[in-house]
């Protein structure tokens, strides 16, 4: 993932401070969103030519991170 990292930029001021696509404004979910839709990365980069493959493997990256650093914590409830 680090040669991925410099891809995904976060900035309060742009998109809501999403992770998105340095130099865009094109966020990690909407790629995520693009492509559970069904849509090929060859389609994706037809309609958003600022994209590379690279930045698509990025965003699958840190989303890939992401879920790996979550952590789901049960509470039992008391009795």
């Amino acid at each position: 993932m680090n040669e991925l990292r410099p891809y995904i930029t976060i900035n309060s001021e742009i998109r809501f401070g999403k992770p998105c696509i340095k130099g865009t404004r094109i966020t990690v979910g909407d790629i995520l969103g693009w492509l559970s839709a069904g849509m090929t990365i060859p389609e994706i980069l037809e309609d958003y030519p600022e994209l590379q493959e690279i930045h698509i493997r990025s965003a699958l990256a840190f989303a890939a991170e992401r879920d790996a650093m979550t952590k789901v914590v049960v509470h039992e409830a008391v009795t």
